[in-house]
C-alpha cells in the first residue's frame, strides 16, 4: 500500500488503465445480457407454473374415476357440482396451455440459441480486443521508450546549439574585430598609394627640376663661352676643322651643340669657308651661332614641355596589310580557358596570339600552319581578364581586369611586370599608345588614364560623365566609348574633351584603321557604325538579320586593309560587312555554341580569331 504523500511509481499508470479496460469490458457484456436476463426469468416462472398444473393434473384423475361410478343421479346430488369445470374442459385448457408453453419453449430455446452464438461472438471480439489492447500496450511502452531517446537528443541538441551559439557569437565577434582592421589596413593602403603617387610625383618634378637646372647651367655655360669667343679676333682657314686665336680652342661641347641643327651647320660650314679674317664679321658670326643655338634650345623646350624634355620617342609603324583575306572556315578549335573568354588580340607580326578570361590567366599561343600552339600562360591577374592589347613592339602584353587595375607583362616571363592600380571599379579597357612607355585605362568608375609605363604612375586623370567601355589611341588623341550612348574624343594635349559623337545604344567597343581615318563602333542597339573621323561623322551603320550584340564587353574589328568590319553575334556566329559599300558579305556558322564574346584579325590579314562564352577559341582561315 502506498503511503502518503509519496508519489506513485510511473507503473502504476497502465494499472490503472487495465482497469478501466476492464469496467468498459463489464459495461459492455451487461448490457448484452440485459435482455436475455428478463426472457430467462420469465421462461422459469412459466417452468414453474407448468409444473404446478402437471401435478394437478396427476391428482385429478382418481376423482374423476370416482365420479364415473356414480350413477346419474349423483351428479346433482352434491351441493358444490356446479363450482368446479368439467374434466373435458380441463383437459381442453390444459392442452392448449401445454400447446402455448411448448411454442414459447420453442422460441425461448431459439432465443438462447441466437443468444449464445452472439455471445460466443462477443466473446472472440473481446480476445482480439484484448488482444489488439496488449499490442498496443506493448506500443505505448516502445512509444515511450523512444520518446524518452528523443528527449534526451533533445536536450543534447539543445546543449549542442547553445555550445555553436556561443562559438558563432565569438566569431562574429571576431569578425567584426577582422573587418575592422581590414578596413584600417584599406586604408593606411590608400594613404600608402597616395603618398607613394606624391612621392613619384615629387621625384618626378625634382627630377625635372634637376635636368630644367642642368640644362640652364649648360646653356649659361655655351652662352658665356660663345661671348667669349665672340669678344676675340678669330683668324679663319679654308679647312673648316681648323680655328685660330689667341689661345682658343673651342669645346667638345660647344661644337656638338652647335652642329645639331643641320642649318646652323651648313651656315656655319659657308661662313668658315669665306676668306676674309675681319674680327667683326667673325663677331657676327658667332653672334649669330649664339641666338641660334639659343633658338633651337627654345624649340626642344617647347617640344617636350619642359626644359630638358626628351623628344618622344615612337615605335616603328607595322606594315600594312595590302588586302585581307575573307575567313571562310575554322581551321583549329580549342577550350583555351576554364571559363568565359573575353578578350583576343594577335601580336604585330600575326605569329603570336593572346587571350583572356574570367579564369584569370592570359594564355599566348603560337600560329603554326593554321594551328594553335599552347606558348604560355600569364599569371598574376587579380580578376577577370577583360581586354588585351600587345605594344607595337611585340614585346609586351598590357591587361585590364575587374581588380581595379591594369597589369603590364612581358612577353616570355609569367609574372606580371607591373600593376597600374588607381582606378576605384573594374577596369574594361586598356591600350597602348603609339609612343613609348605610354597607355590609356577606361573604367567603370567614370574615368580614363593616362599612365607613365617607365614609373608605372598616372601622368593624367579624364573624368567622364558615364561609364567608359572601351578605349582606342591615335598620335595625339584618345577615343573612348562610354554606356551613356557616346563616343567622346579626348586631345592628349589638352585638358578638355574636344568633341562629342552620339550613337544609338550603349558602345561596346572600338576600332581604329590603320591610316587613323576611320572608327568602327558596335553598340547595344545591334549596329555596327563607322565614322569618318576627317569629318566628325557616320558614314556607315552595319545591320544585319540574326545580328545580335549579346553584352557591353562585345568587340568588333577593322580588317588591316580597313575593308571590312568583323563582329561576333550573340548566337554564336561571325558576321562580315564591307566597310566601302555596307553590304553583308556573309556570316560563318561554326564551332561557336554561345555568345561570342569578341574577335580580331592578324594584321598580315590571313586570320582571324574569336573567342566565346563557353571557354572556346576558333581560328578562322
Amino acid at each position: 500500500m502506498a503511503r502518503p504523500g509519496v508519489p506513485r511509481a510511473p507503473a502504476a499508470g497502465w494499472k490503472r488503465h487495465i482497469v478501466r479496460q476492464l469496467r468498459q469490458r463489464d459495461r459492455m457484456q451487461k448490457a448484452l445480457f440485459l435482455e436475455l436476463v428478463p426472457a430467462y426469468n420469465h421462461l422459469l416462472e412459466q417452468a414453474e407454473l407448468l409444473d404446478k398444473f402437471s401435478k394437478k393434473l396427476q391428482t385429478e384423475p382418481k376423482d374423476v374415476t370416482l365420479a364415473t361410478h356414480q350413477g346419474p343421479w349423483e351428479e346433482d346430488s352434491g351441493p358444490d357440482s356446479n363450482q368446479f369445470p368439467s374434466l373435458a374442459t380441463l383437459r381442453v385448457k390444459w392442452n392448449e396451455e401445454e400447446e402455448g408453453l411448448r411454442l414459447v419453449c420453442g422460441e425461448m430455446a431459439y432465443q438462447v440459441v441466437e443468444k449464445s452464438a452472439a455471445l460466443g461472438a462477443l466473446e472472440s471480439q473481446l480476445e482480439e480486443q484484448q488482444s489488439r489492447l496488449a499490442a498496443l500496450d506493448s506500443r505505448v511502452g516502445e512509444l515511450q521508450e523512444a520518446r524518452e531517446q528523443r528527449a534526451a537528443q533533445v536536450r543534447e541538441q539543445r546543449a549542442q546549439n547553445a555550445a555553436q551559439r556561443a562559438a558563432y557569437e565569438a566569431l562574429r565577434a571576431r569578425a567584426g574585430l577582422q573587418e575592422a582592421a581590414l578596413r584600417r589596413r584599406q586604408e593606411e593602403a590608400r594613404d600608402l598609394l597616395e603618398r607613394l603617387v606624391q612621392r613619384k610625383a615629387r621625384a618626378a618634378a625634382e627630377r625635372n627640376l634637376r635636368n630644367e637646372r642642368r640644362e640652364r647651367a649648360k646653356q649659361a655655360q655655351v652662352s658665356q663661352e660663345l661671348k667669349k669667343a665672340a669678344k676675340r679676333t678669330v683668324s679663319i682657314c679654308e679647312s673648316p676643322n681648323t680655328i685660330q686665336g689667341d689661345g682658343f680652342r673651342e669645346r667638345p661641347e660647344t661644337l656638338a651643340l652647335a652642329a645639331e641643327p643641320e642649318s646652323l651647320e651648313n651656315e656655319a660650314c659657308e661662313k668658315w669657308k669665306r676668306p676674309f679674317r675681319s674680327a667683326s664679321a667673325t663677331s657676327l658670326t658667332l653672334s649669330h651661332c649664339v641666338d641660334v643655338v639659343k633658338g633651337f634650345l627654345d624649340f626642344k623646350k617647347r617640344r617636350g614641355h619642359s626644359i630638358g624634355g626628351a623628344p618622344e620617342q615612337r615605335y616603328q609603324s607595322i606594315p600594312v596589310c595590302v588586302a585581307a583575306r575573307l575567313p571562310t572556315w575554322a581551321q583549329d578549335v580549342l577550350d583555351a580557358h576554364l571559363s568565359e573568354v573575353n578578350a583576343v588580340c594577335f601580336g604585330p607580326d600575326s605569329s603570336l596570339l593572346a587571350t583572356g578570361g574570367a579564369d584569370c590567366l592570359i594564355h599566348l599561343w603560337n600560329v603554326v600552319g593554321g594551328r594553335l600552339e599552347a606558348n604560355q600562360t600569364l599569371k598574376g591577374a587579380g580578376g577577370s581578364i577583360t581586354s588585351v592589347d600587345f605594344d607595337p613592339s611585340g614585346s609586351q602584353v598590357l591587361a585590364a581586369t575587374y581588380n581595379q587595375a591594369a597589369q603590364l607583362w612581358k612577353v616570355g616571363e609569367a609574372q606580371s611586370k607591373e600593376t597600374l592600380s588607381g582606378h576605384k571599379d573594374k577596369v574594361t579597357a586598356a591600350k597602348f599608345k603609339l609612343t613609348r612607355h605610354q597607355a590609356v585605362t577606361g573604367s567603370r568608375d567614370r574615368t580614363v588614364k593616362e599612365w607613365d609605363l617607365d614609373r608605372a604612375y598616372c601622368s593624367r586623370t579624364i573624368n567622364v560623365l558615364s561609364y567608359c567601355n572601351d578605349v582606342v589611341c591615335g598620335n595625339h588623341i584618345i577615343i573612348s566609348g562610354h554606356n551613356d550612348q557616346k563616343i567622346r574624343f579626348w586631345d592628349s594635349r589638352g585638358p578638355r574633351c574636344i568633341q562629342v559623337i552620339p550613337v544609338q545604344g550603349r558602345v561596346t567597343s572600338l576600332s581604329l584603321s590603320h591610316d587613323q581615318l576611320h572608327l568602327l563602333s558596335c553598340s547595344r542597339d545591334n549596329t555596327l557604325k563607322v565614322i569618318d573621323l576627317r569629318v566628325s561623322n557616320i558614314r556607315q551603320v552595319f545591320r544585319a538579320d540574326g545580328f545580335k550584340c549579346s553584352s557591353d564587353w562585345t568587340k568588333a574589328v577593322f580588317s588591316p586593309d580597313r575593308s571590312y568590319a568583323l563582329a561576333g553575334s550573340g548566337d554564336g556566329a561571325l558576321y562580315i560587312w564591307n566597310a566601302d559599300t555596307g553590304k553583308l558579305e556573309g556570316s560563318l556558322q561554326g564551332p561557336h555554341c554561345t555568345a561570342v564574346n569578341a574577335v580580331a584579325w592578324c594584321y598580315s590579314g590571313s586570320h582571324v580569331a574569336s573567342v566565346d562564352q563557353g571557354r572556346k577559341i576558333a581560328l578562322w582561315h
